[in-house]
């Protein structure tokens, strides 16, 4: 146990230093110019990763990974996340790590041989199409998205976004309904692979989050399914399973994210701190001399301790029973480290002043984009109430109504 440890914390530490000379620098381009201004570069720090063995850490090494159990990537996901190019570099950014769990998991040997395994390779990129516009999406069974039966195959009309990275993507996994009869509401929907390049789905555009639309793998797009034929052979695991499904995805999804988020927060922290010892508000008079700093700075580090603690605890769960078992633990974290997050991220942000509303450092692209953190994977109130509704029910309480 104590050697596997060594070995991982040596990880950790190569990682930070490839991340401090190869990533970190790449920031300022993104930051002024978008994704695609950096990609080319991105791709050689991919060869570079996959060279060095650290390729995919979260996959077995059969399928090219590194083969991390949920606990030990937890830790490589925390340092990667300090700048918002570093999964994507590692091949373990969201969607697509999802996405690969799903189809190495439940995919047929053909959805693996083109879907997964290039996936897995880096060769493509693919997005996740579950949430509609005119539904909340803390009720994920309501759906509108239909899939049709028609001789040996579906035909999906439907309207979706927030369709992550969908934006140079090669396929999309769609959330759609195929048993509206079902009388439980959890079986009526199933997860259909749907190629991008399929006639009928359209891309409307990609949404601006606070003024950024983005673009390419950074960007999140609104999408209509307008008769979309594929073949039945593209539905992932049972007709009626999809809901299923993506809760088997979300419980290591919200370690994945909550590890990236601990990692955002160590990065801002970071900042924080250098910039409050810095910052002169008079000659010789650093910022780091006001009590309100120096108290927030005593808070965010307190704060993302107990948030990492709080992670690995459900991971070390999740590892040992199920991501059902860990259900309580896994909504824990999704709303205590996104709160977290955001309170290191506003105060970095404060010391920094007027440069902290700026492109000129990565905050304010983590401001705009990772605020969401409070509301995807189910909104802080619906994981409140999970928490809540079990801690009750020990009282003689039901709430479930």
């Amino acid at each position: 146990m104590r050697a596997s440890r060594e070995i991982l914390m040596s990880l950790i530490a190569d990682l930070h230093t490839f991340i401090e000379e190869h990533l970190l620098p790449l920031e300022a381009t993104l930051l002024q110019n978008g994704f695609r201004a950096v990609l080319p570069a991105l791709n050689e720090k991919r060869r570079l990763v996959r060279q060095r063995g650290w390729w995919a850490p979260h996959l077995p090494t059969e399928f090219g990974g590194m083969g991390l159990p949920l606990t030990g990537f937890a830790r490589v996901s925390e340092e990667l996340g300090r700048t918002p190019l570093g999964h994507f570099v590692f091949n373990c950014q969201a969607p697509d790590i999802g996405n690969m769990e799903l189809l190495m998991t439940h995919g047929t040997p053909e959805q693996k041989e083109r879907y997964f395994l290039p996936l897995a390779r880096g060769e493509i990129r693919s997005c996740f199409a579950m949430t509609e516009p005119e539904h909340a999406g803390s009720n994920p069974v309501w759906l509108s998205t239909t899939a049709v039966k028609d001789g040996a195959d579906y035909i999906l009309n439907g309207h979706k976004w927030f369709t992550s990275a969908a934006d140079g993507a090669a396929f999309a996994i769609v959330m759609a309904v195929t048993n509206p009869e079902s009388p439980a509401p959890h079986q009526r929907a199933s997860q259909i692979i749907v190629p991008l390049e399929t006639p009928g789905f359209r891309l409307v555009r990609n949404i601006k989050l606070m003024g950024e639309a983005g673009e390419d793998y950074l960007s999140h797009a609104e999408v209509l399914l307008e008769n979309c034929r594929v073949p039945q052979t593209n539905r992932i695991g049972a007709e009626g399973a999809g809901f299923a499904l993506a809760q088997e995805r979300l419980g290591p999804g919200r370690i994945h994210h909550g590890m990236r988020w601990i990692g955002i927060s160590e990065r801002a922290f970071e900042l924080m701190c250098r910039r409050a010892a810095t910052r002169e508000i008079a000659p010789g008079r650093p910022l780091a001399t006001r009590q309100a700093i120096q108290h927030w700075i005593a808070e965010c580090r307190a704060e993302i301790n107990a948030a990492r603690l709080l992670v690995l605890d459900a991971a070390r769960k999740i590892e040992e029973t199920s991501a059902h078992s860990a259900r309580v633990e896994i909504s824990i974290i999704k709303f205590y480290v996104a709160n977290v997050l955001q309170r290191v991220l506003d105060r970095a942000l404060q010391v920094h002043g007027a440069l902290g509303v700026t492109d000129d450092t990565v905050l304010s692209f983590w401001y705009r984009h990772e605020r969401a953190a409070r509301i995807y994977d189910g909104a802080d109130e619906v994981h409140k109430n999970v928490v809540a509704r079990h801690i009750l029910k020990g009282y003689g309480v039901d709430i479930s109504s």
